[in-house]
């Protein structure tokens, strides 16, 4: 991969000049590479990883693993399923993936029922979905390659008699 997109998604916020000293390139090349990357469809988005543990007004949500097996249509294999699937609003991610199942989602909704509510009225009854296996996600240790620092516990005393 080029050692500019190597920075980028390392640092999204790494500026242009700092690319150009750290690759020993001239700003405008770097400048007219991004540029380029960007109207490519290379660079898609630019990405903070947060940890909302952390953030004491986050919003909570609920994240979950979502395993599908689908059949897939003729002449178009798994493609015009998959983008039926990830149009839905609830779905931040979704995988072709080798193995017992075929497509795995990422899925976010405000509660639990929100997801339940996704997964029994939307995907569950999709013409093509065999079945469907949830995950929901209790905690997260790394995100993107970050490890998250975790909230401080309280300890308890120990007690003896």
């Amino acid at each position: 991969m080029d050692e500019i997109l190597e920075i980028l998604e390392n640092n999204g916020r790494a500026t242009v000049e700092d690319i150009a000293r750290m690759t020993k390139k001239k700003i405008q090349i770097v400048k007219d590479s991004v540029a380029r990357y960007e109207k490519q469809g290379v660079i898609l988005k630019y990405k903070a990883v947060i940890n909302k543990e952390l953030v004491k007004d986050a919003d909570t949500s609920v994240r979950a693993l979502i395993e599908v097996n689908i059949t897939p249509q003729k002449d178009v294999g798994f493609e015009r399923i998959a983008e039926r699937i990830y149009s839905f609003n609830e779905v931040s991610s979704c995988f072709l993936v080798s193995g017992t199942y075929d497509l795995l989602l990422i899925v976010e909704g405000k509660d639990i029922q929100t997801v339940a509510r996704f997964i029994s009225e939307k995907l569950s009854p999709m013409e093509n979905v065999k079945g469907v296996v949830t995950h929901f996600l209790l905690k997260k240790y790394k995100e993107d390659g970050v490890i998250l620092k975790q909230k401080e516990e309280n300890k308890r005393i120990a007690i003896s008699y």
